[in-house]
């Protein structure tokens, strides 16, 4: 058996904010992938997963068991598949926040949910909403509470405009230019990120007035901003925006920033050679960068392992 790829994803914008009804936006990344396979002699990886996929059988079964009218599976064959060998065969980092369990979830749902919505229908507002809630649903099997964003992205391969909690939409996006200096790059930390952890920290964040307010006033008016001047290709207000998230950022999300980074965060901000800000929920994984001119930042920036992944 050999399923069909499900690619990851990265958030451009909108993490932490779409929590509190930030824009955001999300784009397939198909430098990596994952698909379901089987095999009757694993690896110590693949032996991994499939024990993953048993443990996660059992919190689906009791998903549809709790809410039927939202989402049921094939349990009967899911369960059989795993006893012959089951596992997720990918290429996509682990806590680097570009969705490994995203695909592994858009993955197990295209093949195993009944009357399942299918990405050659007519994607009403109301069929995406229903697919991320479904999602949301599966994928808080990995990391506590999740949006159902990426998983949605990796089903649907598509860019996604979050536009608040009730209004998402797929989109088109600026299209890339090869010779293009404006960059947007990832930097490897080099380290693990867990998801919860760091939602727990934002969560106990949120009980003060003081970041609510700045959430509000200044971080998720700045994504907003990035997001609108990202789809419009105002590549002058985008990086004028950049500049005020990626500082917001630095002040208010030092936790989820590795130590690390911090100097070399300001030095962009400082000199305006790059911008950079959280990949997913931070901690760790990738970092994401902006730049006006790639070939300067990659010089600056040479000490670290730097991947482009769209040029305008």
């Amino acid at each position: 058996m050999k399923g069909p790829l499900f690619y990851s994803k990265i958030l451009l914008f909108g993490e932490y904010g779409i929590i509190k009804d930030s824009k955001g936006l999300s784009i397939p990344y198909n430098f990596y992938n994952g698909a379901l396979k089987s095999s009757d002699n694993f690896t110590e990886s693949q032996e991994k997963s499939n024990k993953n996929l048993e443990r996660f059988v059992s919190y689906l079964e009791q998903l549809q068991n709790e809410n039927p009218e939202m989402v049921t599976f094939d349990i009967t064959a899911l369960r059989q598949d795993i006893a012959n060998g089951l596992y997720f065969d990918s290429s996509i980092p682990q806590g680097y926040g570009v969705g490994s369990s995203g695909a592994l979830v858009a993955a197990i749902y295209d093949q195993y949910a009944k009357n399942k919505i299918t990405i050659l229908e007519n994607l009403t507002r109301e069929k995406l909403l229903k697919l991320k809630a479904i999602f949301g649903e599966m994928e808080s099997f990995f990391h506590g509470k999740s949006s159902g964003l990426d998983p949605l992205n990796s089903y649907l391969s598509l860019p996604i405009l979050i536009n608040s909690k009730d209004n998402i939409e797929t989109t088109g996006i600026p299209s890339q230019t090869e010779k293009g200096k404006q960059a947007v790059f990832l930097i490897d930390s080099g380290i693990i990120g867990e998801t919860a952890p760091m939602v727990n920290i934002f969560m106990d964040k949120m009980k003060k007035e003081g970041f609510r307010k700045m959430l509000k006033d200044k971080f998720v008016k700045h994504t907003d901003a990035c997001v609108e001047d990202f789809l419009k290709g105002d590549a002058k207000s985008l990086f004028g925006n950049m500049k005020k998230l990626s500082k917001v950022v630095l002040h208010n999300f030092k936790p989820m920033i590795p130590k690390q980074f911090h100097q070399i965060w300001k030095e962009g901000i400082e000199s305006g050679a790059y911008y950079l800000k959280l990949c997913g929920s931070g901690g760790g994984g990738y970092i994401l960068g902006f730049t006006q001119d790639i070939d300067k930042a990659k010089k600056i920036l040479k000490d670290y392992p730097l991947e482009v992944v769209y040029n305008f």
